[in-house]
């Protein structure tokens, strides 16, 4: 299974993706214990700075889609990727915790920017057909990237000194930087110029197109679930060896990377898009079903393999959640807005990042079983709702064009 597109604008993409996805997830693995044990901060200091970054980035990524849109998404997305290179040199000066929340504003906020900006210059670059294609090899690559780049960051983490995560965050700089170079080496995409008595940000008028963005971050809830809310799971309510953990997350990473393309070239169009997403919902319901299943019983053999199953169905609905709501996002933004388009529908990524742990903590750690069925519901309303949400924004987009 080919990892990265054929030669050309998606290939290069790509490798932009994979080249700061390898920063990234050395520092995804480490950047907490160096924060906590070298630069001294509380984990409370950590989260807050952390949820101040994100929600600050959630928030500027419209405007910073809309500068692209206006600008041009090519140049862009080079600056906002040299600026996310030096909210990562930030870190190795840390001494303080304002200086903390300071390097981390900055780096969610160019993060955020930067995918904006990087799908408005996908959508100018390549084909409207190919467009779901290509972002399915881009999540690959991007998996690939943070599975290696967690790794090295595993290094850090063995060796625990400064020098070591140092390292981590002088790999991160040099990915961005990298991404930057190969950024400026695609070709342009024209700015779009202002349309007179339109507003800068229509995209937060666009209320179809707002009501799909608030289902997708319902369903990306999922996000925080074998990262935080499973380890918690298996250690508390099931009788699973503790390694399963690792387990999980390689499954999930390994299937994303071989199958995510395979998964995406089953949509054709919004039709077949929102039909996706309805059946993640249900396989997503799956899914959780077999995780509440997981913490019954005592057998360590019957636990480990439902944590298997509900993994393995997990990601498929995690997949095809992707592959719909890219076409999605995609097809009913404005060709001149895809920028602040592609901003606002990625704030649910932050959103959920943000808020998933809360909840689901509350949901499924403290409640227990029923959690998971409460949880399996919203998944299956979320997905059923899109169909109408997308036949609604499609009217409205028709009843515009007929009106001029």
């Amino acid at each position: 299974m080919r990892i990265l597109p054929a030669e050309g604008v998606g290939r290069r993409l790509a490798l932009a993706q994979l080249a700061n996805a390898l920063g990234d997830g050395a520092y995804l693995v480490s950047s907490a214990l160096y924060f906590s044990r070298i630069v001294g901060l509380s984990p409370t200091q950590i989260g807050f700075g952390l949820t101040f970054g994100w929600a600050i980035g959630s928030v500027v990524g419209v405007p910073l889609g809309h500068l692209a849109d206006r600008r041009g998404p090519k140049g862009v997305s080079v600056l906002l990727a040299i600026a996310t290179a030096l909210a990562a040199a930030m870190f190795l000066f840390i001494s303080s915790f304002p200086m903390f929340v300071l390097a981390i504003v900055l780096y969610a906020c160019s993060q955020a920017g930067l995918a904006a900006a990087r799908q408005a210059l996908l959508a100018g670059l390549v084909d409207k057909a190919k467009r779901t294609e290509i972002r399915a090899y881009l999540q690959s690559t991007v998996n690939a990237g943070l599975a290696v780049g967690a790794a090295l960051g595993g290094v850090a983490l063995t060796f625990d000194t400064r020098e070591a995560y140092l390292a981590v965050f002088v790999l991160d700089t040099i990915g961005f930087l990298a991404a930057a170079v190969v950024l400026r080496g695609l070709p342009s995409v024209p700015p779009a110029p202002p349309v007179a008595g339109e507003p800068k940000l229509a995209v937060l008028r666009d209320r179809p197109y707002a009501l799909i963005a608030f289902l997708n971050t319902i369903m990306l809830i999922y996000m925080p679930l074998l990262s935080v809310i499973v380890p918690l799971w298996i250690v508390q309510r099931t009788s699973a060896p503790h390694p399963m953990v690792a387990t999980l997350l390689v499954l999930n990473t390994v299937s994303v990377v071989l199958f995510q393309v395979r998964v995406a070239r089953r949509v054709t169009g919004l039709e077949s898009a929102a039909r996706l997403v309805r059946y993640a919902g249900l396989v997503m319901f799956g899914s959780c079903a077999v995780f509440a299943l997981s913490g019954l019983g005592s057998s360590m053999w019957v636990a480990a393999i439902a944590l298997l199953v509900a993994a393995a169905l997990q990601v498929v609905g995690e997949m095809m959640l992707a592959s719909g709501a890219w076409e999605i996002s995609f097809d009913l933004a404005p060709a001149d807005k895809q920028g602040q388009y592609q901003g606002f529908f990625g704030t649910g990524v932050a959103v959920a990042r943000m808020c998933g742990p809360l909840l689901l903590t509350a949901l499924i750690i403290n409640w227990g079983t029923p959690g998971w069925f409460v949880l399996g519901g919203l998944f299956v309303a979320a997905g059923a709702a899109m169909g109408p949400a997308v036949a609604w924004a499609r009217r409205t987009r028709v009843a515009a064009a007929e009106a001029v």
